[in-house]
């Protein structure tokens, strides 16, 4: 893509903006930025883009669009924001970092994974399969790592491995992966894209570019991926955890297996992964599936899968304490990912929930309970909304609380030897926290603070 002397505007300065200024730089453009922070807050991000010449809209939205040519930004940016409506009217292109590295990418060899929940786990997974296949390998995108500096100076067989989130794929235009993961498709981000079937439009812009010499790889189990099959122009490989399939990655007498045409080929016994719960085991199946239809060596795979730990803040185990075993699910942003949480458990647990309001039904979180749940600790902006639908279903240990270490200290007095305490918070972590990370340290914080008391 020509970018010599074009004037390209950054929305958002975060981990992203990083990547993106110093590649828009390195390919010659005329970079603006803007940011709805001040410069005294993004005093790291300047210091690091110290020697390159950049024309700064700081702590407004008001950013004068004459002569801007393209506008790359920050995927949490709302489509309906009065700065992209603006650039809209005035044809001015926007899109996301994983568009532009498309654009201008040097290699082929380019895996988008994407879904509602599992795509982090997902995508660390594959991206350890290929390391282990001795594949110069980026893993980059949603999972906290921008894409484009690795992008620009990447070769042509090096391989990247993007977990592309909704919000990054809702502005691509002509991103074309070479293989395509979506985990599954369950409610989410509703306010952000407008309704369910925005969201799933936007899901769906990972395989609209693709065609017969790519591949797409789908949960047979999840209905609405099954629904829009008919839209794929790949070719399909189905996976699942409840059937066995005539083609595809699934479950035969405890074995994950491969059948492709008349052969089938045997990985491992799922029960060999480190990784908890069903859903973690769909995870592996599609992670198996990327890996088969790039070619690689099967007893790799299986290796990488009996080695693989699971990632920071999924369903992360992080001690026990007077016999209580305490679990970081801070990743799980929405009420199917902890309804797969509580199911990857035993009873009793106890379970710390609420934050953001993304616009999320709890009802069906609250019929997972199934007796398990015995205590529900809820706090943030959606503690009344979630302990409303609790009652209503006739749980009434609900207890609600101002902070995460009044959370802990609470679980800890209620929970007894053997009890799970498990934070899954069925919500993002904005309003008191910046990430989800940020929020699922201070749990881990919390719980060592225990140990010190």
């Amino acid at each position: 893509m020509y970018l010599q002397d074009k004037k390209v505007l950054v929305l958002g300065l975060g981990i992203s903006g990083l990547s993106t200024v110093k590649s828009l730089n390195k390919l010659g453009a005329k970079i603006v930025v803007s940011d709805s922070k001040k410069e005294e807050e993004l005093k790291d991000f300047f210091h690091k883009t110290k020697d390159i010449t950049v024309e700064k809209h700081l702590n407004t939205s008001d950013v004068p669009l004459e002569n801007i040519d393209l506008i790359i930004k920050s995927p949490g940016i709302e489509p309906n924001s009065p700065l992209i409506v603006e650039a809209n009217r005035r044809n001015i292109e926007v899109i996301t970092d994983i568009e532009l590295a498309y654009r201008i990418s040097p290699t082929d060899n380019i895996i988008s994974i994407t879904g509602t929940n599992g795509k982090t786990t997902t995508t660390t997974l594959v991206g350890e399969i290929f390391k282990n296949a001795n594949y110069t390998t980026y893993v980059a995108g949603n999972i906290g790592v921008g894409i484009l500096w690795d992008m620009v100076n990447a070769k042509e067989e090096d391989v990247f491995v993007i977990e592309s989130s909704s919000f990054q794929l809702e502005n691509t235009v002509s991103f074309k992966p070479k293989i395509s993961l979506i985990t599954n498709i369950t409610p989410d981000h509703l306010n952000w894209h407008g309704g369910l079937t925005n969201y799933i439009s936007a899901k769906k812009k990972t395989f609209k570019n693709q065609d017969k010499t790519d591949y797409t790889i789908l949960n047979y189990d999840n209905k609405t991926l099954r629904e829009i099959k008919d839209e794929v122009n790949s070719n399909i490989i189905w996976f699942s955890v409840n059937e066995r399939l005539d083609n595809g990655v699934f479950i035969d007498d405890g074995n994950i297996v491969i059948k492709n045409s008349a052969t089938t080929i045997k990985v491992l016994p799922y029960e060999d992964l480190q990784i908890l719960g069903k859903h973690n085991l769909e995870n592996a199946l599609g992670a198996v599936a990327v890996a088969f239809a790039f070619g690689l060596d099967i007893d790799i795979v299986a290796k990488t899968l009996r080695e693989f730990p699971g990632v920071e803040h999924r369903m992360e185990y992080v001690t026990a304490i007077d016999g209580m075993k305490f679990y970081n699910d801070s990743k799980g942003t929405n009420p199917d990912s902890t309804i797969k949480a509580i199911e990857a458990l035993n009873s009793p647990i106890i379970l710390i929930a609420g934050g953001y309001d993304k616009g999320s039904d709890f009802n069906e979180l609250i019929l997972s309970f199934n007796g398990k749940v015995k205590e529900l600790i809820l706090m943030g902006k959606t503690r009344e909304k979630i302990k409303e639908a609790a009652m209503k279903k006739g749980i009434k240990n609900v207890h609600l609380v101002e902070n995460m270490k009044e959370a802990v200290e609470l679980a800890h007095k209620l929970g007894e030897e053997n009890s799970n305490i498990l934070l899954s918070p069925a919500c993002a972590s904005w309003g008191m926290y910046n990430n989800f990370e940020e929020r699922g340290k201070d749990f881990k914080d919390a719980v060592y603070g225990l140990k010190e008391d």
